[in-house]
């Protein structure tokens, strides 16, 4: 449990609080310690401690946003008395007009990520490019490195996509096996796909 910090004006570690908070609220995803570092040119000690100071600003029951660490990194998340107002405000607009196409594709990215372009279009029989990007452009995936073989761009899904439906992880995914009929082709091409990752 870090100590309580005191935010006070003269605290050296102020402006480097500051600094990190605005890092948090620009970033898509969670930042670990040293990638905070790197961005604010400081030393990672400092940063932990600077964010102690942030967490003093934001924890629960004191603002509508709390600092909190997932993923092995730092993020701003919406605190539990908003987070349903902030579930109805992403909602709307991110599930808004999806495709077949589009949940086809999120739905591979969900179960097989970081998975590529290549990957889920072999799994679809087709093209992805146009799914892809609009599931990108909604904030629903993000890139995730490269793929070592192809240095085909990976992609996973995104905090947001777990807020708009409802999960705390992935792990609460359903099973395949408890969606019922019409899974075995999406399983054996998941499978194909799987072994050629590893051949």
């Amino acid at each position: 449990m870090e100590p309580p910090l005191r935010l006070i004006a003269g605290n050296p570690l102020d402006q480097l609080a500051r600094t990190l908070e605005a890092l948090l609220v620009v970033a898509s995803a969670p930042l670990p310690v040293e990638e905070l570092a790197g961005a604010a040119d400081d030393d990672p000690e400092r940063v932990e401690a600077a964010l102690g100071l942030v967490g003093e600003r934001y924890r629960e029951g004191r603002s509508g946003v709390v600092r909190e660490h997932v993923a092995g990194g730092w993020a701003f998340r919406a605190s539990r008395e908003a987070a349903d107002a902030c579930a109805h405000l992403f909602e709307r607009p991110a599930q808004r007009n999806l495709s077949a196409a589009a949940m086809e594709t999120l739905a591979i990215v969900a179960y097989l990520g970081p998975c590529s372009r290549p990957d889920i279009a072999r799994i679809r029989g087709v093209a992805a490019d146009s799914a892809v990007a609009g599931l990108v452009e909604r904030g629903l995936i993000a890139e995730a490195g490269r793929d070592d073989g192809a240095g085909a761009i990976r992609y996973r899904t995104t905090p947001l996509f777990e807020r708009v439906f409802g999960l705390e992880s992935l792990s609460q995914l359903p099973r395949l096996d408890d969606l019922g009929a019409g899974t075995d082709e999406i399983r054996e091409r998941l499978d194909a796909v799987a072994e050629k990752r590893t051949a």
